[in-house]
């Protein structure tokens, strides 16, 4: 094989808090290795270097002067690190979060593949799901990128549950400004979950976008006994892949969606965006099984 030039040479890095355990890298660099190219993706994790969210502009701002390609965003810096940022695309504007960020000439532009890539993982994963009402558990950037995915793709109506209710109204604000006023709903998170509740017996589905379930943040993020069996279910958690939630899910009869896809789908659009190379999705799809499954376990 050719030895890369030095325009097919890319140093990328992810920014965010216990990162240690990301599968980015892994999956950038080996896709980078397929197509002749080379990759550095380094990773800046905000609770080892001892620095709060606030912290990702600066982290932004020397990494642009470093030399780097782009930056991976993720919790809890994609919607803090936006007044960082001298341009976003309409996509990052819409959802006022921003999971990617390219640096080109002098300039650093925020991206948001979140959106494509739950869609995709959503197409693929759960061909045929009714969309007619679905429950979002979280408001944050990871639940801003779902909930315009799914009406993107044609959800009747979400209804946003936050433990902080300021950031729920604002997205189901934003959705209202999108795609009107009749397809989104706030829910109130009270100690009974008698709002959920109601909500998840009249829902199609539920879509998990909290950091709990995470390595870091194990547990699960609702009463086992709200996962209800006629609820088709999907994560965005992926580290693990199957979650407290996925695995009570898939016990009480769920359909079931882990977030495996979608951080491929994403990796691979943030890809496209630092390199400028197409992506064999594919491709990623095996890589990240077989960095995540043990022998003879299936998804």
């Amino acid at each position: 094989m050719t030895a890369p030039q030095d325009e097919d040479r890319y140093l990328v890095g992810l920014v965010g808090s216990g990162i240690g355990t990301s599968l980015s890298p892994a999956l950038h660099e080996r896709e980078a290795d397929e197509l002749g190219l080379r990759c550095l993706y380094r990773t800046l994790d905000l609770a080892v270097l001892g620095l709060p969210a606030a912290a990702v502009g600066d982290l932004v701002a020397a990494a642009g002067l470093a030399g780097y390609n782009g930056l991976n965003i993720t919790h809890p810096c994609k919607q803090v690190v936006l007044s960082h940022l001298d341009d976003l695309s309409p996509e990052a504007a819409a959802l006022q979060a921003a999971n990617t960020v390219v640096f080109s000439d002098g300039k650093a532009t925020g991206h948001n593949t979140d959106l494509s890539g739950f869609a995709r993982n959503v197409a693929l994963g759960l061909p045929g799901a009714p969309l007619d009402r679905v429950v979002l558990l979280g408001a944050g950037g990871a639940g801003a990128a779902a909930a315009h995915a799914l009406l993107t793709m044609g959800a009747g109506t979400v209804h946003v549950f936050d433990t902080d209710h300021g950031r729920g109204d604002t997205l189901t604000a934003a959705l209202h400004d999108r795609f009107g006023p009749d397809r989104a709903v706030t829910g109130r998170m009270d100690n009974g979950h008698t709002a959920l509740s109601r909500a998840l017996r009249a829902a199609d589905g539920l879509v998990h976008a909290t950091p709990t379930g995470m390595a870091a943040y194990p547990g699960l993020p609702l009463p086992a006994d709200l996962v209800l069996p006629h609820l088709w279910v999907a994560d965005v958690v992926y580290r693990p892949l199957n979650t407290e939630l996925v695995v009570t899910a898939r016990a009480r009869g769920c359909r079931v969606l882990d977030g495996g896809g979608m951080v491929v789908f994403q990796a691979a659009d943030a890809f496209r965006l630092f390199t400028g190379h197409e992506p064999d999705t594919g491709r990623m799809l095996r890589h990240f099984d077989a960095l995540v499954l043990t022998p003879g376990e299936v998804r």
